[in-house]
């Protein structure tokens, strides 16, 4: 655990209850303006405990194929997607796991994790209420214009098991 002084675990904190929160209300272009130029978004298969191109992955997007998934889910074309399913998520134990600083000592990257459960209502689907929980790490990096997200891994508890699609922002 990296110690960080207390107005940046805030912003830390705010970051990833916002970052949730404009995934839960399907606001892609707002979600996406938080993210860097080289974002690497990844959902192993399993623990995330090896090298992402090295075996099969739920997703692996670099910032460009993010950026498609992104563009698809505006647009409606992603039929899986439409009407959009109504989520929330609560996300807990948020934890500053590392912060990595420059030569005056200031951080300005960290990893942070949390914990998440996600309510999806299927409506295009099924109308089943889903359930998807997991772990969060984000790497935060901080920028002129505020902390931004250089990556993400999300692992899912259930993620050695078959999952129904993932075409939203998990």
């Amino acid at each position: 655990m990296a110690t960080v002084d207390e107005p940046t675990r805030r912003d830390i904190e705010a970051f990833v209850y916002r970052e949730a929160r404009l995934a839960d209300e399907s606001r892609y272009d707002e979600w996406e303006a938080l993210v860097t130029d080289d974002m690497h978004y990844w959902v192993p298969f399993g623990p995330g405990d090896y090298e992402p191109g090295t075996r099969v992955s739920y997703i692996n997007d670099n910032r460009a194929r993010l950026g498609t998934r992104i563009r698809q889910l505006a647009t409606g074309v992603h039929h899986a997607q439409d009407p959009p399913s109504s989520m929330r998520r609560v996300v807990s134990n948020i934890e500053i796991l590392s912060a990595d600083g420059d030569d005056d000592g200031d951080a300005d990257e960290f990893e942070v994790g949390s914990n998440f459960v996600l309510y999806e209502h299927a409506v295009q689907a099924t109308g089943h209420l889903r359930l998807w929980a997991g772990r969060a790490t984000h790497r935060l990096r901080r920028t002129p214009d505020g902390l931004r997200m250089a990556a993400k891994k999300v692992e899912l508890v259930n993620s050695t098991s078959p999952l129904p699609n993932l075409p939203f922002i998990i």
